[in-house]
């Protein structure tokens, strides 16, 4: 399981300092879920883990629904911050960062499947929440800011948002396919990220290649 910045984001985004019971279970949640999914997550073993009676979830969250609420925007708040990090380091608003805002994504799925499925439909009602909701469209408009500046720069025309919408359907698509092993089923040996960096620069013109 990767943890790598998740403890940092559950510190910022909680008005909870380090150790406080709310914090010590939120942070039990993520373990769980990153390892478990939510098929087996249960706050009977969230109070294992940390410690803590069976009685003490209910005195901080509303019920198992909010506290998968809470993982699901840490988890956009941590993809996020991985996929920033990529593009600072490969160059904002550059061909380079946005293929590597691809990578970032697809490599989330791999380290986070279980977190990746929560956050994408496992929970339909999770979409609704108003915290979740805010975090993935603060998560793709990431993706728009860069599609823009890159289209600013090299006089594409056209809309930053539509363009952005391809290249997430895409990436999306294809981390959807690599976790499900549907790769590995019709092409054994695919180099995904190869695949993202070889279509990335025809995704980002006005036009689709043949669309004339």
């Amino acid at each position: 399981m990767s943890t790598n910045g998740t403890s940092a984001t559950i510190k910022a985004k909680s008005a909870y300092h380090h150790g406080d019971l709310k914090e010590a279970m939120v942070q039990a949640s993520y373990d769980l879920l990153s390892k478990n999914g939510a098929d087996k997550f249960s706050l009977a073993d969230v109070c294992r883990c940390a410690g803590v009676s069976t009685a003490a979830p209910y005195k901080h969250f509303r019920d198992r629904n909010e506290v998968l609420e809470i993982v699901v925007a840490l988890a956009f708040d941590e993809m996020g911050r991985r996929s920033i990090e990529a593009v600072e380091k490969n160059g904002v608003g550059t061909l380079g960062g946005i293929i590597a805002l691809g990578h970032a994504y697809v490599h989330f799925a791999v380290d986070e499947q279980h977190l990746f499925r929560l956050m994408f439909g496992q929970h339909p009602i999770l979409k609704k929440a108003a915290g979740v909701e805010e975090d993935g469209r603060k998560c793709f408009s990431n993706v728009i800011e860069q599609v823009a500046t890159y289209c600013e720069r090299n006089d594409v025309s056209g809309d930053p948002r539509a363009i952005a919408i391809r290249l997430w359907t895409f990436v999306h698509g294809a981390a959807s396919l690599l976790i499900d092993e549907d790769y590995a089923k019709v092409a054994p040996g695919l180099d995904v990220d190869a695949l993202i960096a070889d279509t990335t620069p025809h995704l980002l013109t006005t036009e689709l290649p043949g669309s004339s």
